[in-house]
């Protein structure tokens, strides 16, 4: 465990913690749950608490969609896009104002380590609003010309605009909070929706603090609402709610099923990003050295909890023992420890949950035979440490092999042709990314065609920008976010006919 001096907590968020309640933020006011419930969150590094969080339930989800719903129709509805970019870019430059404040929210919330905050996830989340910041005033409908078979001779204007979807509910994942609440709320934002947002119970604080930021930059009082609860109870009254026009998801894909089930009652529009088991695909012929660091970055980057974690590592037979022996050795070097502390590469998994739900998938590794090579059990001390964990001579059949583990585990195999290891990349029930590294363009663009995922990085991994979609196939979820493909998801494109005779 590292032992560095750690910085000292920023005074703004000294003040937000300080807080006896976290709570709910709805209508623009933080607001009592209906129950009057508290749950605790913690702080993963070392399990004590970290605050108490007001725990909403479908009545809470019910007064926040009312609020949206009056919102949609007042201030916001009649504010220009120019306006709306306004406060959009406002947003972002408070955001990078408290960064630093912000990163440290997350280390203590996630138990990513520092440096992944503020050097990943902070940049991204204030790129993404820069970026959505610019949209309002560029989103356009179409004029299209018609020909009407059974009207030979007549003259229409036809033409099509883009209009809100309505109120967004936003159910969003532990992994990466803040930008996961970003990602979501920056587009319904600049296409004029107004949202609620339900956090991850395990970690709600920096979701609760963004929407008091997006209320300072000008978004109207119940056009942002944020609802921390449990997915049974909260979750579950998003998706069923008839008052909800869309829901964005991201978590896993057991649970997304539910939510298609229970958002069927008012057909709403749903978008998903789900779980995966990602190939990373070595050839011999590649950079041997930079495709070791692609694979530590793409398996252990947050702890192994992306679902875009290269947890799947197929590495041509003539270049594998040689990898092997690399990742480890590479493995056994990766300091762990407080994750305040900017030295530290690895922190803690999020709860004593997940921590036991890794070490299970550890042990079903031994037990169906692959060979433990490095890791393979509970970091010693407090917190919910986890050892990268690194398996050689793992099976296609076998559990780590195939079912998704959310956390600091990688599974390397050998193959020995191109065809052979697309078939097997791809009989996965799922496809979010893939990477590919080789020196050969031809062989690198062939892989790409034929890898069934959303995302395929050649010679690097896990590279993601506010303008590049993101999404997956399969069992990985449908429809696009980021990037321009992320405006279909958060408006409505309506038919206007005009009659010119």
């Amino acid at each position: 465990m590292s032992t560095a001096t750690l910085p000292e907590v920023h005074p703004l968020l000294k003040d937000f913690l300080s807080r006896k309640v976290h709570k709910l933020l709805i209508d623009g006011q933080p607001a009592d749950a209906a129950s009057g419930k508290t749950f605790t969150t913690l702080n993963p590094a070392n399990g004590e608490a970290l605050g108490a969080v007001a725990e909403g339930d479908s009545a809470d989800i019910d007064r926040a969609v009312a609020a949206a719903r009056k919102a949609l129709e007042g201030p916001w509805s009649k504010m220009s896009p120019a306006e709306r970019e306004k406060v959009l870019h406002k947003a972002a430059d408070l955001l990078e104002a408290r960064a630093e404040a912000f990163a440290q929210l997350e280390t203590l919330d996630n138990g990513k380590p520092i440096r992944e905050a503020k050097n990943g996830d902070l940049p991204l989340a204030i790129g993404l609003l820069r970026y959505f910041g610019g949209w309002p005033t560029k989103i356009h409908g179409e004029t299209t010309p018609v020909s009407v078979p059974y009207f030979p001779g007549a003259k229409f204007l036809h033409y099509t605009v883009r209009e809100p979807v309505g109120v967004v509910g936003a159910i969003i994942p532990w992994n990466f909070p803040l930008l996961m609440a970003v990602e979501r709320l920056a587009p319904a934002l600049a296409c004029g929706n107004a949202s609620v947002l339900k956090p991850a119970e395990q970690t709600p604080l920096s979701a609760l603090w963004l929407g008091e930021l997006l209320l300072e930059a000008g978004v109207p009082a119940g056009v942002v609402n944020v609802v921390p609860g449990f997915g049974p109870t909260a979750g579950a009254a998003i998706a069923r709610h008839m008052g909800i026009d869309k829901v964005t998801f991201t978590g896993s894909t057991e649970v997304g099923r539910e939510v298609v089930k229970a958002s069927a009652g008012n057909m709403k529009r749903i978008s998903m990003e789900l779980g995966g088991k990602s190939p990373n695909i070595v050839f011999a012929d590649a950079d041997l050295e930079a495709a070791a660091k692609g694979i530590f970055m793409g398996i252990f980057y947050n702890q192994g909890q992306c679902c875009s974690a290269g947890s799947r590592v197929f590495i041509e037979r003539p270049a594998y023992d040689k990898m092997v022996a690399a990742l480890a050795e590479r493995a056994k070097t990766v300091k762990q420890g407080n994750p305040l502390d900017p030295k530290t590469h690895m922190g803690p998994l999020v709860s004593a949950e997940q921590r036991d739900r890794v070490l299970s998938y550890i042990e079903s590794g031994k037990k169906e035979g692959a060979q433990l090579l490095s890791g393979g059990a509970a970091a010693e001390g407090p917190g919910f440490f986890v050892q990268p964990t690194v398996f050689g001579g793992v099976k296609d059949d076998m559990k780590i092999s195939r079912e998704e583990i959310f956390g600091p585990v990688v599974s390397v195999m050998p193959f020995d042709t191109l065809d052979e290891v697309m078939a097997r990349a791809n009989s996965s029930d799922y496809g979010l990314v893939a990477a590919v590294w080789t020196k050969d363009v031809k062989k690198a663009h062939q892989a790409a065609a034929k890898l069934k995922a959303g995302t395929v990085w050649i010679n690097c991994y896990h590279f993601v920008d506010a303008a590049a979609p993101w999404g997956g196939v399969k069992q990985s979820g449908y429809g696009r976010e980021k990037g321009q493909y992320a405006l279909e998801n958060y408006t409505s494109l309506k038919s206007v006919w005009v009659d010119l005779n």
